[in-house]
């Protein structure tokens, strides 16, 4: 059985962390050999798991036999990611220049990447059955879709061929700075041995493309046959975020979860009490209104049927709650999310 890759994303705030935790749980108890995995630095992952820390090595957990966790470690990440398909003459060179790990940290797609990159690579070690991925919130979960086609652009981009030439030239050549006006206005800004570093640094990222390139599409395929789950709420940013998801060219995700629900029979219920309880009553059942009214039109527009977690006072911390939140969702299909219990 090929290993089932489902991709929790959605905005900032949803409880994407704590339902990627309940999911593995369910596919754990299910009986699949199940790694949940993290991109937040956070560590909202292991408190949600009850754990005390959760490192980039997948760690058992001791109370589910057939779950691990793991956090991302995008520099150890892209140490790897230069160690595998740079050229072996280049990889040493790149991963010790300190422009190598600035943009691994900054550029916008990088720590999707890596993280895509990870995930890859757990899928094909066919350690587990199912795989969940709690991707970055807000526009970094659009990142982890498109940051393979954003690296192979940053690569093998104009500006970086503009800047190292249409083919690879030779280091001495590149020095020179004849070649490129900009370069010698840099040189007399920076002086040399600073740029002589941003050059090694271009050069050989540019050395990396073609194995760079080979492995984005092969995490552009993994991503293609994965199994998405949007999560909001609903309130105005989330379902923004979670509207974006419907506008990606990879098509739209299988399942919209909307968080934190109150019931609709509460909107219109009468309180049997007076005062100020009443008035709480029936504040609680304008807002349950509310969010009915906004599953139904997100719904309309985007021709889904979204599914609900009830709202619960605080986020589980053990697997106990976690197993219950799950038992409480409604309209989550979750043999086709994960599969049946074997």
């Amino acid at each position: 059985m090929s290993t089932r890759i489902v991709l929790i994303t959605g905005g900032g705030g949803v409880g994407k962390t704590t339902l990627s935790a309940g999911l593995a749980l369910e596919a754990a108890r299910r009986g699949y050999r199940t790694l949940v995995v993290t991109i937040d630095p956070a560590r909202r992952l292991a408190t949600a798991l009850g754990l005390d820390d959760l490192g980039a090595d997948p760690t058992p957990l001791a109370e589910e036999p057939l779950l691990w966790g793991a956090m991302l470690d995008a520099a150890r990440s892209w140490n790897e990611i230069a160690q595998h398909y740079a050229p072996p003459e280049v990889a040493p060179r790149l991963t010790a220049n300190p422009f190598f790990e600035a943009a691994t940290q900054h550029f916008p797609a990088s720590q999707a990447f890596a993280a895509a990159e990870e995930m890859t690579l757990c899928a094909q070690s066919e350690r587990w059955d199912v795989i969940v991925v709690d991707t970055p919130p807000a526009a970094g979960g659009i990142e982890f879709f498109t940051s393979p086609a954003r690296m192979r652009d940053l690569i093998g981009g104009r500006l970086l061929k503009w800047l190292t030439g249409g083919s690879l030239p030779g280091r001495k050549l590149f020095y020179r700075f004849t070649a490129r006006p900009a370069l010698r206005i840099a040189d007399s800004a920076l002086g040399s041995e600073l740029l002589e570093a941003v050059a090694d640094f271009l050069l050989d990222l540019r050395a990396a493309y073609d194995g760079i390139a080979r492995r984005s599409k092969e995490i552009e395929r993994r991503l293609r046959t994965a199994h998405t789950v949007v999560v909001t709420t609903a309130d105005p940013a989330p379902i923004a975020e979670a509207a974006r998801f419907f506008e990606l060219e990879s098509g739209p995700p299988e399942f919209v979860v909307f968080n934190r629900t109150l019931p609709e029979a509460w909107y219109g219920a009468e309180s049997p009490v007076s005062g100020p309880i009443a008035e709480n009553l029936h504040r609680w059942g304008t807002e349950a209104h509310r969010q009915a009214a906004v599953r139904h039109r997100f719904s309309a527009r985007w021709h889904v049927h979204p599914a609900t977690i009830p709202w619960q006072s605080s986020a589980p911390t053990d697997l106990e709650r976690l197993g219950a939140m799950i038992d409480s969702a409604e309209g989550l299909d979750l043999d086709l999310l994960l599969g049946p219990a074997q």
